[in-house]
């Protein structure tokens, strides 16, 4: 008898294995319903002579069949829809829902509550426009941002350099920061000519190297000197620089420009532009940080706005590589 009931639990194991390898591949609820019903129908006239199923065993095990097979049918639904190339506004917000949800301990580290509503905005667009590897992009810019931001926080807070809220940033920095990135973005997605992906890149690199180049001065810089100037001044002055947070500043650039290199967003000659017109915009951000904010008459020139006019610089760089590109390929 136990023989005999081996027997049958192995043949009833490969029937339902095959089964469900036929149905996943395939992709149809249809199919693995009724292979479903069918397997079930088999092993009750099978194992009629030792067991036999009840109506109500026999109703249960068919509802459960039915749940499972349902379940397996919305997910690859799901997965085909995340999938999808080009990516769609419905792509976009699938996966953003599903990587916010899960990554919400990491998004509440390094954001606030209204700074996560914006970066799942900032995030669908980008999905939409270029897709994981932007989405890929704009991920490392938040996590390299957010770590380098909590180094050293509560020296930095009782210098009263730290970013408010212990480092968690707020909307204003993350539409601040993403300005020239979300133009480039909705030029891309409305099919505007112009290399905006790597307008797009070159954005995120300016502000990782922003942010960088901030953070470690703040934390490690021995010596910040006005970049008008060369006056040596106290850590987190406006239009500061430090040696250590230059360099660190730079560095940052050509590792967010190698991410979007081995994501195929731009090749060796288009990262190095990333590169330079990262500096270049910095440089200018400190100027006008240095020139302008806290003096009287100009208190309203926030880091919001210095960020935005940053991002503006970027831009008119990025359109004129545009223009120079378009010029020699019709040169060529």
């Amino acid at each position: 008898m136990k023989q005999e009931w081996c027997l049958i639990w192995i043949l009833e194991v490969g029937s339902m294995a095959r089964v469900l390898t036929t149905s996943l591949h395939l992709g149809l609820y249809s199919n693995l319903h009724h292979s479903s019903l069918a397997s079930l129908r088999w092993r009750h006239s099978n194992a009629s002579r030792s067991h036999r199923l009840s109506p109500k065993e026999m109703a249960s095990s068919i509802s459960r069949s039915s749940s499972k097979s349902s379940a397996v049918g919305v997910i690859e639904q799901a997965i085909q829809l995340a999938q999808t190339s080009p990516a769609t506004w419905e792509s976009a917000l699938l996966s953003n829902t599903i990587i916010f949800i899960c990554g919400s301990p990491i998004l509440l580290s390094g954001l606030s509550l209204p700074g996560i509503a914006s970066a799942f905005l900032l995030g669908n667009l980008t999905w939409r426009a270029f897709g994981p590897s932007g989405f890929l992009l704009v991920a490392s810019y938040f996590l390299i941002g957010t770590a380098v931001t909590k180094l050293k926080l509560a020296e930095k807070e009782a210098q009263g350099v730290a970013e408010k809220r212990r480092g968690r940033r707020g909307p204003g920095s993350v539409i601040g920061s993403s300005a020239a990135a979300c133009v480039c973005a909705f030029l891309s997605i409305y099919g505007f000519p112009g290399l905006w992906e790597l307008g797009f890149v070159a954005s995120f690199c300016t502000k990782l190297s922003d942010t960088v180049s901030s953070e470690i001065g703040k934390a490690y810089g021995n010596t910040t000197y006005l970049v008008t100037t060369f006056k040596v001044v106290p850590r987190g002055t406006e239009g500061a620089v430090s040696i250590e947070g230059t360099v660190a500043g730079f560095l940052a650039s050509i590792l967010l420009a190698f991410v979007a290199f081995l994501m195929k967003q731009v090749n060796v000659a288009e990262a190095i532009v990333c590169v330079v017109a990262s500096q270049i915009a910095n440089f200018c951000e400190s100027v006008i940080g240095a020139e302008l904010q806290e003096k009287k008459g100009f208190q309203w020139v926030s880091d919001f706005v210095i960020a935005y006019v940053g991002s503006i610089v970027l831009l008119v760089l990025d359109i004129f590589n545009n223009i120079s590109a378009s010029f020699t390929i019709d040169g060529l």
